[in-house]
């Protein structure tokens, strides 16, 4: 089978920057630009719009500050504009060499919104392309609205290629610009023109307004574009563009004679730094990258990964820098529970093992949450036994929050049954307790984990008026791991939280 290596073109920093309500700064930019083109090993990367603001002026800046002594340059890309040269200049300040010239791709773009003739349109864009030329900026061309310049306005779509295929320019941009596409327009859309302009190197841009950007992805591919735009998370205006993830997956996997260089192990990492940078939070199952995405729920299904793993699929964590998790819930099942109690080191007999079960069955009818971390507890609850016996006790704490001075906390705590009290400040209730707990550790030589996430919710199935949720990610030299605690007062279930974790490490 002959293969072809396609450019993967990552426009998170651009175009995904038109999710509403998300921002980069300028060194959130820096970070991103060089993770994308180091760690995840993207071909290229769009980022930024010229002359947008002094921010993004200076995001660019930087970017090509670091990208030109380490070779990356021409990997970097700007969308410009047909602005009689405004847009070259914008580039000249901030150092960039690569622009992505916006044009209209439609006949009706073209006439109600500029209100020019496509000879007109032709004679500016030229003029553009001629002085970038003359600059050392290297110029790909944007057909906005193509999509629908193929479905209405074909001869105009063909006229703008005929002019366009005798300019100096490196790649003609292809976007989907409103979502409006299906797989079988995708493909035949794009065989027609690459067959027309067999020496032009195409690339195509898609949106995601019908949930179809990756079976288009997949059309435009077997029709043989040479490059993709793509965003991490999926992020862009409306629906968002084409997920970066899904379909370097869909390429690996079913596209064989396509080689990219997108390195797949990193594609979690990248993901989740996008969330924490954007506050775009990722849907828990969101392909490859979503929380829920790797874990089985349903106990036949554990049942079966371990009988020659007869509910896997080509998709296994690994790849993607996760492991396989098993839910604990009123359908998880015995064979669930085996499975974190494996992770545990922890055996049950099938007596034991019945009893858990059905006690993990009656919490999840209550729509309890359960995880591993929980097991410990449930199992010395339900058989009243000294396994994971508890050795840290919060007895009593004082919480303390005035007007004008900051809160503070006295806790009192048995640690393996001798008593220990402190007080403390801290820019919370909770941050004082946590302050006066690492006085106690600290005293007796004790190592605390470090919290790296704390985030604070209703429960599913609760209202306003019921327990709230504090989940606590901890840090420690071996592993990250979650505890979680309910209560109807904030603080105190982040306490409860913290107290899990005390007699876990």
């Amino acid at each position: 089978m002959k293969t072809r290596t396609i450019e993967i073109m990552d426009t998170t920093l651009r175009d995904g920057e038109q999710t509403s309500g998300v921002s980069f700064s300028a060194s959130e930019k820096l970070t991103l630009a060089k993770l994308l083109l180091e760690e995840l090993q993207v071909d290229r990367i769009e980022v930024a719009s010229a002359r947008v603001s002094e921010g993004e002026l200076q995001a660019v800046k930087n970017i090509a500050d670091w990208a030109k002594p380490e070779g990356y340059l021409s990997k970097v890309e700007v969308l410009t504009f047909v602005d009689n040269g405004v847009s070259l200049k914008w580039m000249q300040e901030a150092g960039a060499k690569v622009q992505n010239l916006l044009t209209k791709g439609s006949l009706n773009h073209l006439t109600h919104q500029l209100k020019k003739t496509p000879e007109r349109h032709f004679a500016e864009i030229e003029k553009v392309v001629s002085e970038a030329q003359k600059l050392g900026i290297d110029t790909n061309v944007y057909l906005e609205d193509w999509s629908n310049g193929m479905r209405n306005s074909k001869d105009y779509v063909f006229q703008f290629l005929d002019f366009l295929t005798k300019q100096p320019i490196k790649r003609v941009l292809l976007p989907d610009t409103l979502g409006v596409l299906t797989h079988t327009e995708t493909g035949a859309f794009l065989k027609e023109i690459i067959e027309r302009y067999p020496n032009t190197h195409f690339d195509f841009h898609g949106h995601n307004d019908y949930d179809l950007s990756v079976a288009n992805v997949m059309e435009a591919l077997k029709a043989g574009v040479h490059g993709l735009h793509l965003t991490v998370n999926g992020m862009g205006e409306r629906a968002g563009n084409a997920p970066l993830a899904s379909a370097v997956a869909v390429i690996n996997d079913f596209l064989p004679e396509i080689k990219i260089g997108v390195k797949e192990s990193s594609l979690y990492k990248v993901s989740k730094l996008v969330s924490a940078f954007t506050g775009f939070s990722i849907p828990d199952n969101k392909p490859i990258v979503g929380d829920n995405v790797f874990t089985q729920t349903a106990g036949i299904h554990a049942d079966g990964d371990s009988k020659k793993n007869l509910y896997f699929n080509d998709l296994l964590p690994e790849r993607f820098g996760r492991k396989r998790k098993y839910a604990l819930g009123k359908t998880s099942g015995k064979a669930n529970i085996q499975k974190n109690l494996q992770e545990l080191g922890l055996t049950l007999n099938d007596d034991e093992l019945k009893k858990v079960t059905e006690r993990i069955i009656e919490l999840g009818d209550k729509k309890e949450r359960v995880t591993k971390d929980d097991l410990p507890y449930i199992i010395s609850d339900v058989l009243d036994s000294n396994l994971h016996q508890q050795k840290v006790f919060v007895k009593s704490y004082v919480l303390t929050h005035s007007k004008g001075l900051k809160p503070s906390t006295t806790l009192s705590i048995e640690i393996e049954g001798k008593t220990y009290e402190e007080s403390s400040q801290g820019d919370g209730q909770f941050d004082a307790f946590i302050n006066a707990l690492k006085k106690v550790y600290n005293k007796e030589g004790r190592d605390l984990p470090k919290l790296v996430d704390y985030a604070v919710r209703i429960p599913p199935g609760s209202n306003s008026d019921a327990l709230c949720e504090t989940v606590i990610t901890w840090q420690t030299k071996e592993k990250d791991f979650t505890t979680r605690g309910l209560d109807s007062d904030q603080t105190v279930s982040a306490i409860k939280a913290t107290e899990k974790m005390l007699n876990l490490v």
